[in-house]
């Protein structure tokens, strides 16, 4: 859902070429899951390039794996797989894992295809994906906490709490970052968003290029979406409780909201149940994803999770359990530049552009798309609706289609 000024990787154009691999359908329980640990290497090896063959719109595999939720109508599984196997399909994509949260009751989880294609790792609701920029939500409402607990001022110039950055030719404020009025820069080119090295810390991260040079405008200005701002968001909250971005995230988002399987991205960790990310090549065949290190860029893009996880972010943040109620709603209404004119993000929340209303209600949301996979969080306020959709595949396209799956899956439920 993000233009290509806010996308975590560059835009490449996709042959189709793949349809549908078919699978043996079984099932799995928690006691017999099958579970691969991949050893620690530094770099992914590449596999010589397959072409699938289409198998007519069957799905690949799924999984539901049970857990405390209300009774749905079987219609409405049925149709939710129909459209997750179409919009595979579509897009050619190795999986899909999607949630759905009514009611603010998460009512869904479900994994399709596969994790691993090289072998035959299903996806379930519990597979772990790369959910680059949709990680700005999580980090943003992390940051929201630390402000009603009085622990962050959103008008306070960020070098109170992160004085690793640099002082520019403007003050830059707290609120500023959130709100990606910052005048921060995004990437200049793939060098800079196609990251190899590792970095073990925020504040290592800050060493990049872009915390040297000057704003590009004056901050509150203008809305110009940047993912290095949000390094700089990171490095604040941690100013401000005294601890690590992967603790203040623990302590105020993932413990709280019980999303047990979300953690910082780590290429060199063991990650159970971690998705394998695909791209297609220019001859339309899969092939496995470039070698990307997010470890530069932890709070705007770097979270992985699982759309169960999510869900459950989803159950939390409408229970009034991670921000109060008036502080989602700040969140979620456009931030206004300082000549009072709206713009189409809130607080680490899309609030216009590819989403706007949708039978009369308020969408808001956000997407993420990074080297072998892409992400949308789709939300509804007024009916406490959402669906998270998450993929293991590499496509330009997949942030604004989930959108419009988002919205089939809302027909759907709400049919019922």
């Amino acid at each position: 859902m993000e233009s290509n000024s806010g996308r975590d990787g560059p835009v490449r154009i996709r042959s189709p070429g793949f349809g549908l691999v078919k699978f043996p359908i079984a099932d799995y329980t928690d006691n017999g899951r099958r579970r691969k640990i991949r050893g620690t290497r530094r770099h992914y090896d590449r596999v010589a390039p397959m072409k699938l063959r289409v198998s007519s719109w069957l799905l690949l595999v799924a999984f539901l794996i049970p857990f405390p939720q209300q009774a749905l109508p079987p219609a409405i599984y049925g149709q939710v797989d129909r459209l997750a196997a179409e919009e595979m399909a579509s897009l050619h994509e190795p999986s899909l894992s999607i949630s759905i949260v009514n009611h603010g009751q998460l009512i869904f989880a479900k994994g399709y295809g596969v994790s691993d294609v090289e072998n035959n790792v299903p996806a379930t609701a519990d597979t772990v994906y790369r959910i680059a920029s949709l990680s700005k939500s999580l980090t943003a409402t992390a940051a929201m906490r630390l402000v009603e607990e009085h622990r962050l001022g959103l008008d306070a110039p960020v070098q109170k709490y992160c004085p690793a950055f640099p002082t520019k030719q403007w003050p830059v404020t707290v609120r500023d970052v959130l709100t990606h009025q910052s005048g921060i820069r995004h990437y200049k080119n793939d060098d800079e968003s196609i990251n190899t090295r590792h970095y073990t810390s925020i504040k290592e991260a800050l060493t990049q290029n872009f915390s040297k040079d000057p704003l590009l405008f004056e901050p509150g200005t203008k809305f110009s979406y940047t993912s290095y701002g949000y390094i700089v968001l990171g490095c604040v909250m941690e100013g401000a409780l005294g601890m690590s971005y992967t603790s203040v995230m623990q302590q105020t988002i993932f413990g709280p909201a019980g999303m047990t399987s979300t953690l910082l991205d780590d290429v060199l960790a063991i990650i159970p149940h971690r998705a394998r990310g695909y791209s297609i090549d220019k001859d339309g065949k899969l092939q496995n994803a470039i070698l990307l290190d997010i470890s530069n860029k932890p709070p705007g893009s770097g979270i992985n999770s699982s759309t169960r996880d999510l869900g459950l972010f989803m159950v939390a943040l409408y229970g009034g359990k991670l921000v109060a109620p008036a502080t989602w709603n700040q969140m979620i209404t456009p931030a206004q530049t300082r000549d009072g004119k709206p713009t189409i993000y809130g607080y680490g929340w899309f609030v216009g552009g590819p989403m706007s209303t949708y039978h009369g209600l308020r969408e808001v949301g956000h997407g993420g798309d990074v080297q072998g996979f892409a992400s949308v969080l789709y939300a509804i306020p007024e009916k406490k609706f959402a669906v998270v959709v998450l993929s293991n595949g590499e496509n330009e396209k997949a942030s604004i289609e989930y959108i419009a799956l988002a919205r089939k899956i809302y027909d759907v439920v709400t049919a019922h």
